[in-house]
This record gives structure tokens, sequence and C-alpha cells, in this order.
């Protein structure tokens, strides 16, 4: 594996990978590497000729009293878990390299980013879609992988590059949890022992509301509620919000049919989490997609 820190360097290796006839994989991350992180570097290797992951925090999608400082790195685990995963260039430019400077031009997907995670967070999106369609520019031609635990984020990048015409596949990869239910993501090492029992209360919630679809609910607003009294049950967790959207445009609808997604995000202690699952109902046939969970062994 070669880590890589210049634009010119990614891009003349991926020109290179294609002349030769391979295909580009690209998984786009914030380093502090999980399962989730790692199922997505193992579905690009198993696809493509070159393996590019890239870890960038960056500034332009976190808020002013978000976690940016304190965002959780590990550069020298991050590099060794890529290089375990068959990994063949990681990119690690810095924000000088990414930014050099003050960025006038940003990225607006309208409609998308206005509601679940955008409501309280104005001004992710935007940062979110700038960067990504930065890393499209650099790499190139390729099939981009995104994880489905961000599920607003999977839509709006999708909507971004069918809107640009860019010439990327963005390959949708399953949510993956903990053994205990819990979604994982790199804001989990946040958690104290007692929170991060708590917590596990949203995909509680998840997994309650899809049984009542599986029985038959149709109604949103009284999944709704039924998220929000579980969550309430747990006073370690405020929730933020429990929707039922259209999975391909983050519509609501009511009564719901479809591809449906059902995502709650709250605050547990000082951290912000987010989880969601994907219910398509075809009359009175109903199928979920809960994501896979992790053994014990792989973690």
């Amino acid at each position: 594996m070669k880590t890589i820190e210049r634009i010119a360097e990614l891009r003349a290796a991926c020109e290179t990978a294609r002349h030769g006839g391979q295909t580009v994989g690209l998984v786009p991350t914030m380093g502090y590497f999980h399962e989730g992180h790692r199922s997505l570097m193992r579905a690009a290797r198993a696809a493509d000729g070159l393996v590019v992951v890239t870890i960038f925090v960056n500034p332009l999608q976190f808020g002013a009293h978000e976690d940016l400082d304190g965002y959780p790195r590990d550069l020298a685990g991050d590099t060794a878990a890529a290089e375990a995963e068959g990994v063949d260039a990681l990119f690690t430019p810095s924000q000088a390299e990414m930014y050099p400077e003050p960025t006038r031009t940003t990225v607006h997907v309208d409609g998308l980013t206005a509601d679940l995670c955008g409501a309280a967070r104005p001004t992710h999106f935007d940062g979110v879609t700038t960067v990504v369609a930065k890393l499209f520019s650099i790499v190139g031609p390729c099939t981009a992988y995104f994880g489905r635990k961000d599920a607003q984020q999977l839509a709006v990048v999708r909507r971004m590059a069918a809107d640009l015409n860019l010439p990327v596949d963005i390959a949708a990869c399953p949510l993956v949890r903990e053994p205990d239910g819990l979604a994982m993501s790199s804001r989990n090492a946040y958690l104290s022992a007692e929170e991060r029992r708590a917590a596990t209360v949203l995909s509680s919630a998840l997994r309650t509301a899809a049984d009542a679809v599986g029985a038959g609910e149709r109604d949103r607003v009284a999944i709704t509620r039924l998220i929000e009294a579980t969550v309430a049950t747990e006073p370690l967790v405020a929730l933020e919000y429990g929707e039922v959207c259209r999975g391909t445009d983050l519509a609501v609808v009511d009564p719901i049919d479809g591809e449906m997604l059902i995502a709650v995000a709250a605050q547990v202690g000082r951290t912000r989490l987010i989880d969601n699952v994907t219910i398509t109902i075809a009359g009175a046939e109903v199928t979920t997609d809960l994501g896979v969970t992790t053994q014990e062994s792989e973690l």
C-alpha cells in the first residue's frame, strides 16, 4: 500500500490504473476506522483493480460548536487496517492541500438537505458535497462506496453525482452494527459505559417500528410516535428526530408505501448518534433491512 499526501500524485495514480485497464474503487472517510469502514474497503477490493481510501477530517462539514478538534483520529491504526484490507492507495491530504485558499465555491443539493440531520446541522451537507465533489474530481471515473448508516448523506451524494453528470457510480453498502445492535460509528468512542448501554435504545426503537410496519401499520405519525415512546424509556437518550420518509428522495409520504427509510438521530451525553432501517413495502409483503451485525471475533 502506498500512502499519498498530494492531489497530483493521487490523480496520476488513478489515471495510470485506468489506462492499464483497471477500474478504480474509492472509499471516502474521515478515518478512525471500524468494521463499517473496513466492509467498504472489502467491497471495493472485491470489485476494483485499484482501491483508494481517503482520510480527511473535513472542516467544512463541522459547525461552529461541533467536534472538529476533538474528532477521533488514529492514523497509525488506520494505516495498518487499510493495508490489512488490501488497499492500494491511502490518501491522507493536509487541510492546506485540500483547501489552499479560503473556499469560495461550495456544492449545495437543494431539498434533500433541509430536513432530518440538515435541520440541526444546516451547513453540514454543503461541506460533505463540496469535499466529495473534490474527491470525485481528483480520483476521476470510479465507483465510490458509501455505507447505508449515513442514509441522508448517501441520498444527497447520489443526487449530486446525477445532477452534475459526474463519472462516478455510487455503491451503497450495508449498515454495520455492533453485536448488541448499536450502529457502528467513529463517535461511539465518545460514549461512557453507561451511555454506550443506553444508546442501544435507538436500534431497539427502529426494530419496534419495523415490526409495526411488518404487522400492517402504514400511518407515518403512528410509527414516529412509537419511536418516540420507545426512546423515552431511556433517560440518557434525547431524541432529536424519529422520521419515516421515502428512501430515494427523503420525501414524507403518508400512508407509507414502497421503499421507505425509518431514521433516528439522538443526543447521548455529548455524542450525537444516527441510525436507520430500510423497509420495502409491496402490498402486504414487507422486507426489512436492518444492516449486518458483526461477531465479537471481528471487533
